[in-house]
């Protein structure tokens, strides 16, 4: 996993935000605007479009660093932070005037970021320097780089705030970092080529997608975020690369994109269920607020599946543009923004009646999405 370009091309993309905490999402948090406004991560262009969601309109474009890769928004809504891999640095946006702030320096190839939820801190998984970086919001400051794994790209904040999980990609293991001390724990050995991380809106449970890439067995390791401790993997589909759990905490929803499958997990038992079919080379997962649908982005063929969580089996397909490869959701739940990397565009689609809107034009190889 070299970077993410290759990986967007071979159609097998981390996520970075889906509507939930997959690999880089902050806490859902209070929303101060009276609107929603969706952030577009343009990877080539070096750029994030924003997208008023009231008329799903693109506004002008706001520069960042070289191939960015991810975004958070402080819980608030103030600013949206973004990862630019090549550049070394994190690009905070104000979001009231849509302007790019001075460049924060963090670490090689920064992948993945997330915000407490009391939005003083993001962290900063940088992949090809084995730390983790915290930036104060007050400030937009760098703090001392915090020693991780190998190759960590993958980065969530417990529901309280206490502690975030990294996942190491290179090494095997999940890293706790005490946010109080900046301090990382002992590592905790989970399975192959973790990717993703998800925790229970009860934060009890961290969830981590093995993916094993390149050897070992597909799995999901559930760590008990009390004790950090790793229970027994969840054998799972090939090649998982993103989880997303409903509000309840009652299931993690596991994309599995090499088989084409979304397989849910009973928390309660650590149980796998029957797999879900869905697209070709799924890649994103989202689930709404009320944690009656989940969506998944399928890149080749160009569709959203919706999924009931009621019953879990799949809608009709919802088509949308060429390599969808992001989604997210707004806070009212109405509409599923989908990233096209491969278009350069964003679909929005209307959750009452699972219609596709017109696309919206933005910049080249959207990959990443982000509503405040």
């Amino acid at each position: 996993m070299a970077s993410r370009v290759s990986k967007v091309l071979s159609g097998f993309a981390a996520v970075v935000l889906t509507g939930g905490t997959s690999a880089a999402s902050a806490s859902p948090g209070p929303v101060t605007a009276t609107t929603s406004t969706a952030y577009v991560v343009n990877q080539t262009s070096n750029t994030v479009t924003p997208i008023s969601t009231a008329s799903n309109t693109a506004g002008k474009a706001i520069m960042v660093g070289l191939v960015p890769d991810a975004i958070a928004i402080t819980p608030g809504g103030g600013t949206a932070y973004v990862a630019n891999s090549h550049s070394n640095t994190v690009t905070p946006i104000s979001t009231a005037t849509n302007t790019a702030r001075k460049q924060i320096t963090v670490g090689a190839d920064p992948l993945a970021l997330a915000v407490t939820p009391n939005g003083k801190t993001v962290y900063v998984a940088n992949f090809n320097s084995g730390t983790v970086t915290p930036i104060s919001t007050a400030t937009n400051t760098a703090g001392k780089a915090i020693k991780v794994g190998a190759n960590p790209d993958a980065i969530t904040i417990t529901p309280g705030g206490g502690t975030a999980y990294v996942a190491n990609f290179g090494s095997n293991t999940m890293t706790p970092i005490r946010t109080a001390t900046n301090t990382a724990g002992r590592p905790i050995t989970v399975g192959s080529e973790p990717d993703a991380i998800a925790i229970t809106p009860n934060g009890a449970t961290a969830y981590v997608a093995n993916s094993a890439r390149f050897a070992g067995h597909p799995t999901v390791t559930p760590i008990r975020t009390s004790t950090n401790t790793a229970s027994r993997p969840i054998s799972v589909g090939l090649l998982p690369l993103a989880i997303a759990i409903t509000p309840d905490s009652h299931t993690a929803y596991v994309l599995s994109s090499a088989s084409q499958e979304v397989t849910p997990i009973q928390t309660a038992t650590n149980q796998a269920l029957k797999p879900i079919p869905v697209g070709n080379l799924p890649d994103a997962i989202a689930i709404t607020p009320t944690g009656g649908t989940a969506y998944v982005a399928n890149f080749g063929p160009g569709t959203v599946t919706p999924i009931s969580t009621a019953t879990n089996t799949a809608g009709t397909a919802i088509t949308v543009g060429a390599g969808p490869i992001a989604l997210a959701v707004t806070p009212n739940g109405k509409t599923v923004y989908v990233a096209n990397a491969n278009s350069g565009t964003v679909t929005p689609i209307s959750t009452a009646t699972n219609t596709a809107g017109t696309a919206i034009a933005v910049g080249q190889l959207p990959d990443a999405i982000a509503i405040t």
